[in-house]
């Protein structure tokens, strides 16, 4: 293992479990191995569908909203 790859492992172990699982899915996509598709919980679904019907009325964010919403982020 590299210096880099190891450091990489030591910083994302302090992380909740929820996001370490989320990066290690990630990580074993980008290295070719396939992974079973995530199970939504039922809140989660309604959001989804939520999102979904309010993209199909237009409801859109507008350039002026994405940007302010990354600069609250700090990003």
């Amino acid at each position: 293992m590299t210096r880099l790859l190891d450091e990489a492992f030591s910083k994302v172990s302090t992380l909740p479990a929820s996001e370490q699982d989320d990066l290690a899915r990630t990580l074993l996509e980008l290295a070719g191995v396939n992974q079973p598709p995530l199970q939504l919980t039922a809140a989660e679904e309604a959001d989804l569908a939520e999102a979904e019907a309010e993209i199909a009325r237009g409801e859109l964010a507008t350039a002026d909203e994405v940007r302010a919403m990354w600069a609250k982020h700090g990003l």
